[in-house]
């Protein structure tokens, strides 16, 4: 099984030119063969917690139609980020599409003291099972938080997956943390982040991935776009570097 981490540069709040380049993305890890894809925290939108109620919507809006389609067509499983509606208000989320499935939403559970404005909390932990895998995926500061990553343990995850967007002190924890849980938990823990300007912020990639020893096996840079491809029976990494949106 192969797993795509993608690293994007989003244009705040344009939504349809985000998911363009979101596809040809999902395009470029289909000709490498994935069986997986995951975009960074609310990739669609770009962090944008003002824009976060404006732009919320569900997973079955048609737009995210060519996502399924993509997926039904080459067995691939997409994750993408994107502000969704609830009952209690609006959610950070990533909107997951497999093949021939019912498309599911993870909304983030652990919202930092600064979202709490914007957002609500979700309440279940989704875990994907690919080709006998059980795949866990966290969002952002959640991932930092141990009782996240315990309680997926606890469900039984083989791999864990980080959707971030995440700026230089972010990243700095981020590259203490995940290794430390990957060995102490003996669990491969893989990285989106995004780069660019995020809210008031920039975000600087370094994407990345960690076997069950804690030791990093691929990364990407702080700049530009890329795919960072993990294979799950060799722990073996690759990459695709591709360049900014906005050079």
């Amino acid at each position: 099984m192969k797993i795509s981490i993608a690293q994007t540069e989003s244009l705040k709040g344009k939504v349809q030119e985000n998911i363009l380049n979101h596809l040809r993305m999902v395009e470029r890890a289909i000709k490498s063969d994935s069986d997986l894809i995951i975009f960074p925290e609310l990739s669609i939108t770009n962090y944008e917690p003002d824009l976060a109620k404006e732009l919320a919507t569900g997973i079955e809006d048609v737009i995210f139609s060519p996502f399924q389609e993509l997926s039904d067509k080459n067995e691939i499983s997409i994750g993408i980020g994107m502000p969704t509606e609830s009952a209690d208000g609006i959610n950070i989320s990533m909107l997951i599409f497999q093949p021939n499935k019912k498309r599911v939403v993870y909304s983030k559970q652990m919202l930092h003291s600064d979202e709490l404005p914007y957002f609500v909390c979700g309440n279940d932990q989704t875990i994907l099972n690919i080709k006998g895998k059980k795949i866990a995926i966290g969002i952002c500061f959640e991932t930092l938080q141990k009782e996240h990553f315990v309680n997926v343990h606890q469900k039984g995850a083989d791999i864990y997956i980080a959707s971030v967007a995440k700026p230089k002190r972010g990243i700095e924890k981020a590259y203490k943390h995940f290794p430390n849980i990957a060995k102490e938990f003996k669990t491969p823990i893989l990285m989106s982040n995004c780069v660019g300007l995020c809210d008031n912020f920039i975000s600087v990639g370094q994407s990345a991935a960690w076997n069950k020893k804690g030791q990093i096996i691929g990364q990407l840079d702080s700049q530009n776009q890329g795919l960072l491809f993990y294979d799950v029976m060799s722990e073996l990494t690759e990459i695709d570097q591709l360049k900014r949106v906005n050079n």
